[in-house]
């Protein structure tokens, strides 16, 4: 995700601070990563030299200056092009699943068993997807769905490899 352009659309409804924009993003975004206040403001300061935001006033008072940032029309020109972008599919050809198989096939360890143990962890993670699923928003729920997509065609890949890991013992083999 890009944490700059996530900000910059943020940003199109009104001028924030950063507290603001940290709570927007997190209640929006961030549920599972929350954003940490420094990559709000180093990240505010980078949009800001870009000429992407600029400082729409200055608070004083009881503690620290707090800075009211708004978007400029490069900000909004930047973020039209970044939604235009699709986003490159992520294909997993050399996948660290992948690579302990073949190390479990070339050091005579159980392949199987890594696939097994992996299985159970897929399994796992997709009861408590699909329970915070049940209990979420929609936007948690399209969240979710994402990730058990995902996991679903993991599986696939999971069961595809137990059929086919004689045959790939037999090619590491050779």
């Amino acid at each position: 995700m890009s944490i700059g352009h996530t900000l910059l659309g943020l940003l199109e409804s009104g001028p924030r601070h950063g507290y603001d924009l940290k709570r927007a993003f997190d209640e929006k975004f961030g549920q599972d990563r929350p954003l940490h206040y420094g990559q709000v403001y180093s990240t505010m300061s980078r949009l800001l030299k870009h000429g992407l935001v600029e400082v729409d006033g200055i608070e004083t008072g009881g503690g620290p200056e707090r800075k009211r940032y708004a978007i400029t029309e490069a900000g909004v020109t930047d973020v039209q092009r970044w939604l235009a972008t699709p986003e490159k599919p992520e294909e997993y050809l050399q996948s660290t699943l992948y690579t302990k198989v073949v190390l479990a096939l070339l050091t005579h360890r159980d392949a199987a068993g890594v696939l097994d143990v992996q299985r159970s962890e897929h399994l796992r993670s997709m009861r408590i997807l699909t329970d915070r699923k049940r209990k979420g928003d929609l936007a948690d729920q399209l969240i979710c769905d994402h990730a058990l997509f995902h996991l679903e065609a993991d599986l696939r890949w999971l069961e595809l490899a137990t059929a086919r890991l004689d045959k790939l013992r037999a090619e590491v083999a050779a």
